[in-house]
């Protein structure tokens, strides 16, 4: 009988560490999903350049950018700190995946509005680089 409760106790403290896992899971799904956003170019350094000036453009000050990595990091402060850092990679076919992954005082930021409104304005940048506006 002993065994029987033991093993019972043990199947439901695995089943609620799979669904804890399983939530876990998804919500950085989500996260992943709010940080990235795909393009149809295959312009990678142009890409880049859009992303700093973005990044420059919300006032954020570029710590690296190494192309060859396609990674660039930024620090904003005004009495906080914000870091974000930024990867493209190729897609498939003509796309590029640009994602986005910002800090607040060394904690991950998951609020959907900061990306929203990083990849607004980078949607603006690519837009005026693809049509060679200054």
């Amino acid at each position: 009988m002993r065994i029987l409760v033991a093993s019972v106790a043990l199947m439901v403290a695995g089943c609620a560490a799979q669904t804890a896992a399983i939530t876990a899971g998804s919500s950085q799904v989500e996260l992943r999903q709010m940080q990235t956003r795909e393009y149809e170019t295959l312009d990678k350094r142009g890409t880049l350049r859009s992303v700093v000036a973005t990044l420059q453009d919300l006032g954020f000050v570029i710590d690296k950018a190494d192309y060859e990595l396609a990674t660039i990091s930024a620090t904003k402060l005004q009495n906080y700190e914000i870091r974000m850092t930024v990867t493209v990679r190729q897609r498939e076919g003509d796309r590029l995946a640009v994602r986005a992954n910002a800090r607040f005082n060394e904690k991950p930021i998951e609020d959907p509005q900061s990306y929203q409104d990083f990849f607004t304005a980078l949607d603006k940048a690519m837009f005026l680089t693809l049509h060679k506006v200054d």
